[in-house]
C-alpha cells in the first residue's frame, strides 16, 4: 500500500487539476453563451443569402463563369476549421479524420484554421497551402473574406478542381456534427434544392442589370465568403461546447478520483495507527 504522504501528493495533485478543468468550464460555459447566441442571430443571414443566389440562379440560365467551370485538376482543396487550443475533446481530431478519410494525401491541399489543424496535418506530411491562426474563438467576416478569396483564386487558377469547406456544425451544447460541405465548383441545383421555399410560389419579377451573369460575378464571391463565415461561427459555438462538456467530465472524474483516494487514505491511515498501538502494547508487554 502506498504510503500516506505518497497518498496526499496524489489527491493535492488531483485537487488542483480539478480546480483547473472547474475553471476552464466555467469560462468555455461563459464563452458558449455569447458564440451560440452570435450563430443563432447569424442562421437567418445566411439562409436569405442562399435565397437570393437561389432566385438569381433559378433566372440565370446559361452563364460563363470561371466559379461556375468545372476543370481538370487532380487536386481537391480543404479549408478545415478547427481550435487553437486543446482540451476539447475529439473536437479537433474529428474533423481532421473526417478530412482524412474523404481524400487521398497525394492530391489534397489543405487550408487551416487553427493551430490543431495545422498540427494534425503536418504531422500527417499534407501539403498545407495556407494556415491561418488565432481567430478559431470569435472569427469576423474579413477573416472568411480572406479565406474564401485565397480558396477561390486557387480554383480559377487550375490548382485544383473541387474546394471543400471542414466545420463542425453546432447542434446543441453537448451535441456538434462534424461536418463536409462543398464550395466549388458552384452547383446552382444544389443551393435551389436546399433554399428557403416560402408557402406561396411567387414567380421572381425581378431585373437584374448590367445583367444576371455581372450580377452572380459580384454575388458568388459575396456567397463564398459569407459560407465561410457562418462555419467559422458554428465552429466556434461548437469549440466551447466540447470544451464545457470535456471540463465538466474531466471536473466529475477528478472528484471521483479523489472520492477513491480518500478511502485508501483512511484505509492507510487506520492501518498505522493500528500498527502503531500494536507496537505500543507489545513494548509495555515487553517491559
Amino acid at each position: 500500500m502506498a504510503s500516506l504522504q505518497n497518498i496526499k501528493g496524489r489527491m493535492k495533485s488531483i485537487n488542483s487539476t480539478k480546480q483547473i478543468t472547474n475553471a476552464m468550464n466555467l469560462v468555455a460555459t461563459a464563452k458558449l453563451t455569447r458564440s451560440k447566441d452570435k450563430a443563432l442571430r447569424s442562421r437567418p443571414f445566411f439562409e436569405k443569402m442562399q435565397e437570393t443566389i437561389s432566385s438569381i440562379a433559378s433566372n440565370a440560365g446559361s452563364v460563363n463563369l470561371p466559379l461556375l467551370k468545372p476543370n481538370n485538376s487532380p487536386n481537391k482543396a480543404f479549408i478545415v476549421l478547427a481550435a487553437d487550443r486543446g482540451l476539447a475533446g475529439g473536437y479537433n481530431s474529428n474533423i481532421c479524420k473526417l478530412v482524412m478519410r474523404s481524400t487521398e494525401q497525394e492530391t489534397a491541399k489543405i487550408i487551416t484554421v487553427g493551430k490543431k489543424a495545422r498540427d494534425q496535418f503536418r504531422s500527417k506530411g499534407y501539403d498545407i497551402v495556407k494556415e491561418v491562426t488565432g481567430i478559431s474563438e470569435n472569427p469576423v467576416h474579413k477573416d472568411a473574406q480572406s479565406i474564401a478569396q485565397f480558396a477561390a483564386d486557387m480554383y480559377k487558377n487550375g490548382e485544383v478542381s473541387e474546394i471543400y469547406l471542414a466545420y463542425t456544425s453546432f447542434k446543441s451544447t453537448i451535441a456538434q456534427e462534424p461536418t463536409l460541405v462543398r464550395l466549388l465548383p458552384l452547383d446552382l441545383d444544389i443551393i435551389k434544392e436546399n433554399a428557403p421555399v416560402d408557402e406561396e410560389d411567387i414567380p421572381d419579377l425581378l431585373l437584374y442589370e448590367p445583367s444576371v451573369e455581372e450580377v452572380l460575378g459580384y454575388i458568388i464571391p459575396r456567397y463564398l465568403a459569407d459560407i465561410t463565415f457562418g462555419g467559422l461561427i458554428e465552429a466556434a459555438a461548437s469549440e466551447q461546447g466540447a470544451r464545457m462538456t470535456a471540463m465538466d467530465t474531466a471536473t466529475e472524474n477528478a472528484q471521483e478520483m479523489l472520492g477513491k483516494l480518500n478511502i485508501v487514505y483512511n484505509r492507510a491511515r487506520q492501518a498505522a495507527i493500528t500498527q502503531e498501538l500494536t507496537e505500543i502494547v507489545s513494548g509495555a508487554e515487553a517491559l
